[in-house]
């Protein structure tokens, strides 16, 4: 009996090793039948900061990647393959976070899990890498240091820390459609040169650090407002007609005004041609802006 509950033990060392300890314990059979919120006993930790708005986003680096953590590994009976360098990935999908039931546990990258640092699990992303994670339905990203394996949940594609969560307003939903933008070394100093976003009034979106595959930041300035409230109602007037564009539309403060921005686009011109056809379509005058 005592051999077998060695051999138990040391098979589950094993698929920790190489699936990270909290998000496969996760990851339980009947946690798919749990609508929103959180599973089972996890959730926000009993004494949060005072102010997880203030957290600082992850500041990008190019860092080694791990020896063992970005091999092929299998969970829940699907094979996956991890990403061995770091390169433009992007992805839209279903977000979902992990809380107090795995704080201080070990992660894929090895390190103990933090629940209020910013950090996420991917399945395939390399570790350590960063991503510019955006929730589509309120145009607030972060940026997220990847160090842990997850999630495996069918149509999941991140798990993220609860003050990521926090940070992009679904925690109590508990998961929400978001975009994933790996942030490539040739990136990095985009984002260093940005810094953090500027304060924002509560429930309103922070101006993201803007994430490009090929180049610093374009996007179209949809219009520019003096008063962040009639920024906010103009965006959420034309969220519907635009969704054909399939980006994040979002509201940041800048010379003392509120600009409407949607984007980012890979050059200049896709982006003209989005404002052609927004011209053609609306009759919305939109302009090519670099951040």
């Amino acid at each position: 009996m005592r051999s077998e509950v060695r051999s138990a033990a040391a098979l589950a060392c094993v698929v920790a090793l190489l699936a990270g300890c909290g998000t496969l314990a996760k990851r339980a059979p009947d946690a798919e039948s749990r609508p929103g919120g959180y599973y089972k006993d996890d959730g926000p930790g009993a004494h949060p900061p005072a102010d997880l708005d203030a957290i600082a986003d992850a500041e990008p680096r190019v860092e080694a990647l791990h020896r063992y953590a970005n091999s092929p590994y299998t969970a829940l009976g699907r094979q996956y393959v991890p990403l061995t360098e770091l390169r433009a990935y992007r992805e839209r999908g279903l977000a979902s976070w992990y809380g107090r039931r795995y704080h201080g546990q070990r992660t894929s990258g090895g390190e103990p899990y933090d629940m209020y640092a910013m950090t996420a699990a991917h399945p395939v992303l390399p570790i350590p890498s960063y991503a510019r994670v955006t929730n589509l339905a309120n145009g607030r990203s972060v940026v997220v240091r990847i160090n842990d394996r997850g999630p495996f949940l069918s149509g999941r594609i991140i798990d993220l820390s609860y003050a990521a969560a926090w940070k992009l307003g679904y925690v109590a939903s508990g998961s929400a459609q978001v975009e994933v933008a790996a942030i490539t070394p040739g990136e990095i100093p985009l984002v260093d040169a940005r810094g953090s976003p500027p304060e924002s009034a509560p429930g309103a979106a922070s101006s993201p650090i803007s994430v490009a595959v090929e180049s610093g930041g374009i996007y179209l300035q949809l219009g520019a407002f003096t008063g962040r409230d009639n920024a906010e109602n103009f965006r959420a007037r034309i969220r519907g007609p635009l969704a054909w564009l399939g980006r994040p539309i979002e509201v940041l403060q800048e010379d003392r005004l509120y600009r409407v921005h949607v984007g980012p686009y890979r050059s200049r011109a896709e982006a003209a041609g989005d404002a052609e056809r927004l011209r053609e379509a609306l009759d919305l005058a939109a302009v090519v802006v670099v951040r």
